[in-house]
């Protein structure tokens, strides 16, 4: 991360951990994995690049897990056993988003171990 990039007070950090742990919205509702941060970004991505950066990463992030559970769902049609590994990928992505708000938060900084570049 390079330093323009760096959070400028604890505020900031705050809402870059927000922005990761919203796709928690998506326990309520699958699509909101991901539209829960774009929620989030689309607010504050004005106030600063540091924000606009975290929300890219977390949407593009959410977005790729979104893209694996439908393949995965769509597969399990045909064979049953692979509906497991829906389950596992969107837990995966709640578990990632509750490592990235954390390390955010504490450090600044958190980098998905795979993600789409959805949104550059």
């Amino acid at each position: 991360m390079n330093n323009q990039l760096q959070p400028k007070d604890l505020t900031e950090r705050k809402w870059g951990a927000a922005i990761h742990a919203s796709a928690f919205a998506g326990m309520l509702f699958p699509l909101a994995l991901a539209l829960g941060p774009l929620f989030v970004w689309m607010l504050k991505k004005h106030e600063s690049a540091y924000l606009e950066a975290q929300g890219k990463k977390a949407i593009n992030f959410q977005l790729t897990i979104l893209v694996a559970a439908f393949f995965f769902l769509l597969l399990a049609a045909v064979i049953k056993p692979i509906i497991s590994l829906v389950v596992v990928t969107v837990l995966g992505g709640l578990v990632f988003a509750i490592m990235a708000a954390i390390m955010v938060f504490k450090e600044g900084d958190f980098d998905y171990p795979f993600s789409l570049k959805i949104i550059k």
